[in-house]
């Protein structure tokens, strides 16, 4: 079970304490009420009751008890006065000088107390204490029964669990858009888990763990589901983290716990996101053997070890970061199926944008497939993230449907952040920018190997003063070195305009000259496109876990190498200035065009902006 998270009790006490105190001032005040009804009348000795009595003012008198005495004048009002127990009250009276007329002429009348009230006002003092102790009590064992239910808990596992029969909960392969490949391998998985006889009676082993690997946000933990789902059998759904707790062995606790709720109610399906968190190959960190994290790892191996070929349990792991897993966990008989889970491509993409756009009301005029055609590179929580910016949008505005527009802008504020038309820029700046974009735009319409432009705009998003907006026809896998080059010419067009417009240059290009330099240096180093190095990569960077991350570049080459290097990087840089510069030059005229009509509209659509160059 997961570590609870430490929160203050003080306010839970101090609400419980005044409930308890409330509650003994009522119960006081009916005490009070009970053995205090006369809390009204005067009080007076006995010489003052003698004088009423002489004076003939006195209609009743009654005695309570052995000593209390209750007066009612002949006003109707009402005294109270006190006596000894052992002393009759006639005799008492006599002594005082009361006459035998004046006894026989008053109304005496005597009270028994055996009625309830007179039994609870005797009781009642030690009945409050005994109240206060008791409460008291009550709530200092309940503190200690939760303090010793949490440490019962300590090392149990946390796993959310989805049963076989929670409909709602449930999830299927027909509700995961896209990833078709990685449906069919864990289709073998759905089979076994209904189906286990048929491979046990060939002596089939089916794998014990599947590991599920892609970038954040493809649907690893959705697709975990749909198997639980297709299988109908429970699901138990941590997370790695939840492990790892600051006492040493609680994680292999709840490792053994897991796997025994598992076992008990199998076939069962356990899932374990963000495995890397708690299975990162040790040794690698302080504390050696006795480091919490590798004994709760050491415990996962010993787990899925113990498989016996009748259990039918099949443990799922999700992870971003194979390539820092454990060896031991990734070997024959452990996770030994490995599932890759791309980011979907433009179908798929359109497929996604279909399940979660069943929901919201869209116009007729939307059509996904554009919206797909301008999101590659987008996971599946993009595409839900993009379609719900789209309705934020269209709320804001007090729209009852969403349109076309709205998708476009959800798209551009993800890429580059939310509209800033607050910003205002002076007509020389915006005229600068102007044919920045511009250049941009021009240059990347007329060179063959660039993205074709589907939108041009001078309005500030995020931290960019004005954006140009270019996307690929179709999907692609392999890049070539002239398209590499063309967009090294379209990430310096801008600074080029502003040199054959202005004779000047601004700030404007920092991010462009920082993007440009990045991608010249891994086409010398990494992709091995230097006409002067050769088909060859340079440097090594690995990943060092020692204390945190740090990620260094092992260095394969000399100095005069790394000079060489500069070189070719300079070489491939220039060569796409060059092309920016005559491509600009060539046709200046229409950037002059495109540059005036953003001055007066700020934006260009895709067909706006090929009819201005045509």
């Amino acid at each position: 079970m997961p570590a609870a998270p430490i929160r203050s009790r003080g306010p839970q006490l101090f609400r419980q304490f005044i409930i308890a105190v409330v509650v003994l001032v009522i119960i006081g005040a009916v005490f009070s009420l009970l053995t205090e009804p006369n809390a009204a009348s005067e009080h007076v000795n006995i010489n003052q009751l003698v004088d009423k009595i002489q004076a003939g003012e006195v209609k009743t008198l009654t005695i309570q008890g052995e000593q209390q005495l209750e007066v009612t004048l002949q006003d109707d009002s009402r005294l109270t006065t006190r006596k000894e127990a052992t002393q009759p009250l006639t005799e008492l009276l006599l002594q005082y000088g009361v006459t035998a007329d004046q006894l026989k002429a008053l109304n005496i009348q005597v009270e028994s107390n055996t009625g309830w009230a007179y039994w609870l006002s005797v009781i009642s003092p030690g009945l409050i204490s005994i109240i206060v102790i008791g409460a008291i009590l009550w709530f200092m064992l309940r503190q200690v029964q939760g303090m010793n239910n949490r440490a019962l808990m300590f090392g149990k596992s946390g796993a959310q669990e989805t049963g076989a029969r929670d409909r709602k909960k449930q999830v299927v392969f027909n509700d995961v858009a896209g990833s078709i490949e990685a449906k069919q391998e864990l289709e073998e998985v759905v089979d076994f888990l209904k189906n286990a006889q048929k491979y046990i009676q060939l002596g089939a082993k089916v794998p014990r763990g599947v590991l599920l690997v892609g970038p954040p946000g493809t649907g690893k933990t959705l697709l975990a589901r749909a198997v639980a789902g297709e299988a109908d059998v429970p699901f138990y759904h941590i997370s790695g983290s939840e492990f790892v707790e600051m006492f040493v062995g609680v994680g292999a606790s709840r490792v053994r716990d897991l796997f025994k709720k598992a076992k008990q109610t199998g076939p069962a399906i356990v899932f374990i996101d963000e495995i890397d968190a708690v299975g990162r190959q040790r040794g690698t960190g302080l504390g050696g053997s006795h480091d919490e994290r590798e004994q709760t790892l050491n415990q996962i191996l010993v787990e899925m070890d113990g498989f016996d070929n009748d259990t039918k349990v099949i443990v799922i792991a999700a992870t971003n970061r194979p390539d820092v897993l454990d060896p031991a966990l990734l070997r024959p008989g452990r996770f030994d199926r490995h599932v890759t889970i791309d980011l979907p491509d433009i179908k798929e993409r359109l497929a996604i944008l279909q399940v979660h756009s069943e929901k919201k009301p869209l116009e007729s005029e939307v059509k996904l497939n554009v919206i797909a055609q301008r999101t590659p590179g987008f996971s599946g929580a993009d595409l839900a993230n993009i379609l719900n910016e789209a309705a934020i949008l269209a709320a804001r505005q007090n729209k009852k449907t969403i349109s076309q527009q709205d998708c476009l802008n959800a798209i551009e504020k993800v890429l580059l952040g939310p509209e800033r038309r607050s910003s205002v820029m002076n007509p020389e700046e915006k005229r600068v920018t102007a044919f920045h974009e511009g250049g941009h735009a021009i240059v990347a319409h007329f060179s063959e190997e660039a993205d074709p432009v589907h939108k041009v705009s001078i309005i500030a998003r995020g931290r960019a003063g004005g954006y140009t907006l270019k996307l690929p026809e179709h999907d692609k896998h392999l890049h070539t070195k002239q398209e590499f080059l063309a967009d090294l010419a379209v990430m310096l067009g801008g600074r080029v305009a502003e040199e054959e417009f202005f004779q000047k240059i601004t700030t404007g290009a920092s991010d462009d000259l920082e993007k440009a330099t990045k991608l010249a240096r891994r086409l010398v180093t990494q992709y091995g496109m230097s006409d002067d190095l050769g088909p060859r990569t340079f440097g090594h960077r690995e990943e060092l876990v020692f204390l945190g991350r740090e990620i260094s570049e092992k260095r394969d080459y000399s100095e005069e190498t790394a000079e060489r290097i500069d070189q070719a990087v300079d070489k491939l840089i220039k060569q796409a200035y060059h092309l920016a510069r005559h491509l600009i030059q060539q046709h200046k005229d229409k950037l002059t065009n495109v540059a005036e009509v953003l001055i007066e509209k700020e934006t260009l659509e895709r067909e706006q902006f090929e009819a201005l160059v045509a």
